[in-house]
């Protein structure tokens, strides 16, 4: 008996461990292109680099490359979409992340699409970028080519797609337009609130006679409750950070996820993207 509990501790034990250890084989990425094969020169790492580089900075989307020797015993669609969730490709909300993965030696590639990006890089689309413009020039030994051919067709795809603008910061911006709009709606809440409730005692007033003290006492209270409505709905827009207007930080209603690379090529220390989400959207082939 005590064996059989032992047996069973230890297979728990060892499922508990199995994905520490598939998350310490998925790489760390520093920069938009990563070449972990060697395959690609520093001169052709930084061209596409800072191609890629430039996407984010027009677009927001982050494009990242990933070339690799194989993905082991991992499947490649697993690999690749644990490689683009551990890095948070794209910006939150936005999921605007998208990852060319390379398996070299598995003679395998894969596009993961953030959930932003699916509407225009679509499955379909993502299958012929590898088949007509990977393959191809992979079948040559020609790496670069294919990856910068289909860099130049996914970045021609993101940059069609709707998304709101990267994030710029604008020193001195003023939250006046938050206060206008939110006292604004306040007054109108509060206009209708007051209306719904002496409509009764206005009623009752009109039939006494009592017109003139019946309308003032309407604007008095409509007043004061607008007074009181605004000074809410301000207070709550200050909390929320300026969602309605241009605070520091934020696209309309998009919180900045931000460049994690900061529009440079190095690497520096650990690397986080903005907090984009992926889904599985993309495809995978082989040449």
């Amino acid at each position: 008996m005590r064996r059989t509990w032992l047996l069973l501790a230890a297979l728990l034990l060892g499922l508990a461990g199995a994905p520490a250890w598939s998350a310490a084989t998925v790489p760390v990425l520093h920069q938009h292109v990563t070449d972990q094969t060697g395959t690609l020169t520093p001169a052709q790492v930084a061209q596409l680099e800072a191609r890629l580089v430039a996407l984010e900075q027009k677009k927001g989307s982050q494009v990242a490359v990933l070339m690799v020797a194989t993905t082991g015993d991992q499947s490649l669609e697993g690999y690749s979409l644990a490689v683009a969730e551990a890095a948070q490709l794209g910006r939150a909300k936005t999921d605007d992340g998208l990852l060319l993965l390379v398996a070299k030696d598995d003679r395998k590639a894969r596009i993961e699409v953030g959930y932003g990006l699916e509407g225009v890089v679509t499955d379909a689309l993502s299958s012929r970028v590898i088949r007509e413009y990977l393959a191809p020039k992979f079948r040559a030994n020609d790496y670069f080519g294919g990856i910068s051919d289909a860099v130049g067709v996914l970045s021609t795809l993101v940059e069609g797609e709707p998304l709101p603008a990267p994030m710029v910061a604008e020193p001195g911006a003023s939250g006046s337009p938050n206060l206008m709009l939110a006292a604004f709606v306040g007054f109108f809440i509060g206009m209708l609130a007051s209306g719904t409730r002496l409509k009764p005692v206005l009623l009752r007033r009109l039939g006494a006679g009592g017109i003139a003290a019946g309308i003032a006492w309407f604007v008095l209270a409509a007043g004061f409750t607008s007074i009181v409505a605004a000074l809410v709905a301000f207070l709550v827009s200050s909390a929320g950070g300026g969602r309605f207007g241009s605070g520091r930080g934020h696209w309309g209603s998009f919180p900045a996820g931000g460049g994690g690379w900061g529009g440079s090529s190095g690497g520096g220390g650990g690397w986080s993207g903005g907090g984009g989400s992926f889904g599985g959207g993309g495809a995978s082939g082989g040449w």
